[in-house]
């Protein structure tokens, strides 16, 4: 979004007080008796607080209205098993954003064919970049029609995205390949019929050591260096107590941008190479990951202390860069988009079986890349990681998949909704 520096402020103060009408609703919730928790009771409590602090009015009374309900549905998720209890939202640690639940209210006019307007709710009318087709005008009717927005910011800035309501039929399940995937550090999805997708940029740096970087190319990489050596040089100069001057924050903002920038690549990457793989293949199979655990760190307590503890740091980190657990998310619903299944199997001895003589045997794994069975009868070896992937897809094929009908259950579930957006 292109936005005025008064614009900005405005926005920020928004977000700022939703951030805080979620804070206040939660101790709302825990300090009031059970017998008196109701929705009735929490909109008539967010009503009073909006006639009589200041600062919160600044939200709209729909935004206000649209805290509640999430915060409501957080609790729904929390019973029904889906997730956590809601907590507190710190201001460091939380995305700061907005709700606009009203479609009417947005007025989207198309500039030209990279820009459009848009009307925020006591902010005014914006310009936003076009980035995908949205149903205004002639185009929107009852079937096909934008419902709300929301506003989020990150280190390059607001974004806004629109939620768009579409009926779509159900896809015909389809009946095609069948491969199996694994996820690794030096090869991010092996296939199990060699078609194996890489984003060609290696994880290590020519030391060995774990390239967080990666995503950037050579001159980013120089400029983020340089940028925070300047922020530990600035920061040298503080003292204990005393609050950030804003050239480092100034900096601290740029090396964000940055890394922001770094993200979305990797996301974009994801979105691709999912979206190929969905529509290629009919089922997928992936490997039941416990991503928590496999990061959890080697260091160990004061009597037991953990061994190659940088070793692992290091590989924790790559793990994390590769964010396995966004993929599945993203070939989940892509599957079932395009009539296809996504099937897990369980993971424990998929990257030392070997997939040809189907023995385990020690020794297999002489390094990360490489298997090298020891059975004396097979002596295979090939890439460890495409020797994982063949595995999981016999496991599928043996009947080993985990909960099957809960896996359709999902894909009938996200079939009924294709959320749309643009920003």
């Amino acid at each position: 979004m292109a936005l005025t520096p008064a614009q900005v402020r405005l926005m920020d103060d928004q977000a700022h007080a939703a951030r805080a009408m979620w804070n206040l609703l939660h101790d709302w919730w825990t300090m009031t008796p059970k017998c008196r928790r109701s929705l009735k009771a929490a909109d008539e409590a967010v009503r009073q607080a909006r006639k009589e602090i200041d600062w919160l009015g600044v939200l709209p009374a729909q935004a206000a209205q649209s805290v509640l309900k999430t915060y409501f549905q957080a609790w729904r998720n929390c019973w029904d098993g889906r997730a956590g209890e809601p907590s507190f939202k710190a201001r460091l640690r939380s995305v700061m954003s907005v709700d606009i639940p009203q479609g009417r209210d947005l007025n989207i006019v198309r500039v030209h064919r990279r820009w459009g307007m848009v009307n925020i709710p006591k902010v005014g009318r914006v310009r936003f970049r076009w980035t995908k087709d949205l149903p205004v005008g002639k185009r929107a009717d009852q079937e096909n029609r934008i419902t709300g927005a929301r506003l989020v910011k990150d280190a390059l800035g607001w974004h806004i995205v629109f939620r768009v309501q579409t009926l779509e039929p159900t896809p015909e399940p389809r009946h095609g390949l069948e491969v199996g995937i694994d996820a690794g550090v030096n090869l991010p999805l092996a296939l199990s019929d060699g078609n194996h997708q890489d984003h060609g940029r290696p994880p290590r740096l020519p030391d060995g050591k774990a390239d967080r970087d990666k995503w950037l190319n050579t001159g980013e990489k120089a400029r983020l260096l340089r940028l925070e050596r300047r922020a530990a040089h600035r920061k040298s100069f503080r003292k204990p107590g005393q609050k950030t001057s804003h050239r480092l924050k100034r900096t601290y903002d740029q090396i964000k941008q940055l890394r922001a920038r770094a993200t979305r690549r990797a996301v974009d990457w994801q979105h691709k190479t999912t979206t190929a793989l969905a529509k290629q293949y009919g089922v997928i199979v992936v490997e039941d990951l416990h991503i928590t655990k496999m990061v959890k760190s080697a260091r160990g307590t004061v009597e037991k202390p953990g061994k190659n503890v940088a070793q692992k740091a290091g590989l924790n980190r790559a793990i994390s860069q590769e964010a396995w657990g966004r993929t599945v998310t993203m070939l989940t619903y892509k599957t079932a988009r395009h009539g296809g299944l996504l099937v897990k199997v369980p993971a424990p001895g998929t990257s030392l079986r070997c997939s040809v003589c189907g023995f385990t045997t020690p020794g297999s794994r002489e390094d990360q890349a490489t298997f090298v069975c020891k059975n004396p009868g097979c002596g295979w070896s090939g890439n460890a990681d495409w020797n994982a992937s063949r595995n999981v897809l016999h496991l599928y094929r043996m009947g080993h998949a985990l909960i099957p009908a809960a896996g359709r259950a999902v894909v009938r579930r996200a079939r009924r909704v294709k959320p749309a957006t643009a920003r």
